[in-house]
């Protein structure tokens, strides 16, 4: 039990930092009345309901996001260990780049990377 203390320690002070921050924050608040604003229009009066329809081309756009960004999430902890595995790490970097660039070139080919 006394391995613990240390942690138990830090998760006091950190919960206590969080209630001191919390405390003050409400403390300094202003206080107005503000009329309803729908969160997702950023405090401007709404153009559109929330839940609109979605014109068809945002999707091939997010998809090849959601590529790119899967690429930078596994090519992080890839540069902290390449130095380790060797070219083991190298070969199999290019092959995940590879299927990548794949996807991307058929979006390309299917259009979705125009936006007319």
């Amino acid at each position: 039990m006394a391995e613990f203390v240390p942690l138990l320690a830090v998760l006091a002070v950190a919960v206590g930092l969080v209630l001191v921050v919390w405390a003050v924050a409400t403390a300094l608040a202003v206080r107005r009345a503000m009329r309803a604003v729908p969160a997702f229009s950023g405090g401007l009066p709404a153009r559109e309901h929330a839940v609109s329809r979605f014109h068809v081309r945002w999707y091939p756009v997010s998809v090849v996001f959601l590529a790119f960004d899967m690429e930078m999430l596994f090519m992080y902890p890839w540069t902290l260990v390449v130095s380790r595995v060797g070219v083991a790490a190298v070969v199999e970097m290019f092959l995940f780049l590879a299927i990548l660039l794949a996807g991307v070139l058929y979006a390309w080919r299917e259009g979705a990377l125009r936006w007319t």
